[in-house]
Formats: structure tokens, C-alpha cells, sequence
């Protein structure tokens, strides 16, 4: 006689990615910072440099956001949410400070 499980699991295993993904945005996080001291030494300008910056910092917290925190993964739709709302809620406070600040 068979063990079979009830729930039919035997033939729905959760495959692990391993750490190929991990050592691939690992690897991505130490070139984007390294691409943003080059630019600071780079002296391109103030205003080319700090965009270029924030754009980096932009790509590497998608990359923590999806690998490190597996949010490409299913099942990941409430804390997808709320570090959105979180985020959404962070830059309205900065984008009133600055508008409080500069006008």
C-alpha cells in the first residue's frame, strides 16, 4: 500500500530558487554603489550627481525590495501593500517639508 497524503502534496513541491538570485543581487547592490562613488569622484556636477544618486538608490531598494525581501514571490500581497502605502505615506511628509521649506 502507498503513502499517498490526502492533499495531493507529493506533486506540488515548493521549488527553492537557491542562492543564485541572492549572490546576483548581492553582486547588482555592490555595482550600483560602486558606480555611485565613481560618480561622486567623477565630480560631474551637483545636480547630475545627486539625481544619478537617488536613481541608483532607487534601483538598489527594487532589488532588496524583490530578492531580499521576495516580494516577486506569490503570496507577498499585504506586505506588497503596506511597505507601498508606507512608502506612499513617507514621501508625501517629504514632499511637504520641502514645499514648507523652499515656498
Amino acid at each position: 500500500m502507498a503513502n499517498h497524503s490526502p492533499s495531493g502534496s507529493e506533486n506540488r513541491r515548493h521549488v527553492h530558487e537557491g542562492p543564485k538570485n541572492h549572490f546576483l543581487a548581492f553582486a547588482l547592490s555592490i555595482v550600483l554603489t560602486i558606480l555611485a562613488f565613481v560618480v561622486v569622484n567623477a565630480q560631474m556636477g551637483r545636480t547630475f550627481t545627486l539625481l544619478f544618486i537617488v536613481l541608483l538608490a532607487l534601483i538598489q531598494a527594487a532589488f532588496q525590495f524583490l530578492f531580499w525581501m521576495h516580494a516577486k514571490d506569490r503570496g507577498h500581497v499585504y506586505a506588497i501593500v503596506g511597505i507601498t502605502f508606507g512608502f506612499t505615506i513617507a514621501l508625501t511628509g517629504v514632499a511637504a517639508v520641502v514645499y514648507w521649506i523652499w515656498w
